[in-house]
């Protein structure tokens, strides 16, 4: 494997308006690729938009998803990656023949889908199916898989895409900024966004607490530590219907390292090295030859029932 270059993106998106959000991908993925990037990760339905389709019902959902790979989303950009000789992944709704609908991500390159993702643990709205297998898939050399958002939160969905052969898991989000049983968890007055340019200090001490990063800070770096591999994480920044999100869009090395974190409060991309020869250097290359599966495979395997909860949809 050669050193390759990724970028991180975070925008603002705006709700239903794939015109719009594609347009922002294109200037954003033209912008990192005139800066050397490879690749340009962006968040969770950035072709979309993510929160305002809890208010959906099925004919509306069927309206906003598209198929894929046929489906105008994904010949957008195509047409993007084509122009600009990169590597494009991003995130919208999904619909098959039969009317069944999922949370997708997409990898496309200047040839067509090099890979599709459906959310295993998508909660915003109740028609979604959950997806149902992992992905991992070769991109200029490097084995890479895809999780999203909640996705990442199931520790077993990370490792078992390690062990799948990933050295690269790429991490879309719309997260962080909303109500939780977790002390010092809330959302951030939109207010304070309307008035960042003049008041940046306050936004940022709310983007950088408990309600956003310091959040992520306890539970990103360990997935990338205990894995050895990259995360690359991707977050909007902006209102993304009612709700304030905070950006930080990150790359992590398999050291748990931050090696590029997305600052502005605003659209902005960051880009890193990935390189080799930190997934064996890495104490977590160390734990995974170590492992003994006969102690916790029945464990891990037992039956269970999955309860997903999440706190700020309750009514």
């Amino acid at each position: 494997m050669k050193p390759i270059q990724i970028a991180t993106a975070q925008f603002e998106n705006r709700s239903g308006d794939k015109r719009h959000n594609l347009s922002v991908i294109h200037t954003l993925a033209a912008r990192a690729a005139a800066d050397g990037a490879d690749v340009i990760a962006f968040h969770e339905c950035s072709i979309t938009g993510y929160t305002f389709a809890r208010h959906l019902d099925k004919e509306q959902m069927l309206d906003l998803a598209e198929f894929i790979p046929d489906g105008p989303s994904i010949r957008a950009l195509q047409a993007s990656a084509a122009e600009l000789d990169i590597v494009i992944l991003a995130g919208l709704f999904e619909k098959d023949e039969q009317d069944r609908l999922y949370k997708a991500y997409v990898c496309v390159d200047k040839n067509g889908l090099v890979a599709k993702y459906r959310k295993l643990h998508p909660f915003i709205n109740p028609h979604l199916t959950p997806g149902d297998e992992y992905v991992v898939f070769e991109l200029l050399g490097w084995q890479c898989g895809i999780l999203i958002c909640y996705d990442n939160n199931v520790i077993e969905n990370v490792r078992a895409t390690t062990l799948l052969g990933a050295d690269i898991i790429f991490m879309p989000h719309v997260t962080m900024c909303t109500p939780s049983t977790r002390p010092g968890a809330g959302f951030v007055d939109p207010t304070l966004w309307e008035n960042r340019h003049a008041d940046p200090t306050s936004l940022r001490q709310e983007f950088d607490g408990l309600k956003g990063r310091a959040w992520l800070m306890k539970w990103l770096p360990a997935r990338a530590y205990d894995n050895a591999i990259y995360a690359v994480f991707s977050n909007p920044i902006g209102m993304d219907d009612d709700q304030l999100k905070n950006g930080c869009s990150m790359i992590l090395d398999p050291f748990g390292d931050i090696i590029a974190e997305c600052r502005k409060l605003g659209d902005d991309y960051a880009i890193a090295t990935i390189v080799p020869e930190k997934l064996q250097q890495a104490g977590g290359y160390r734990y995974r030859k170590a492992r003994r599966p006969d102690l916790y495979r029945d464990v891990l395997g037992g039956a269970h029932q999955p309860d997903q909860q999440v706190v700020w949809m309750k009514k």
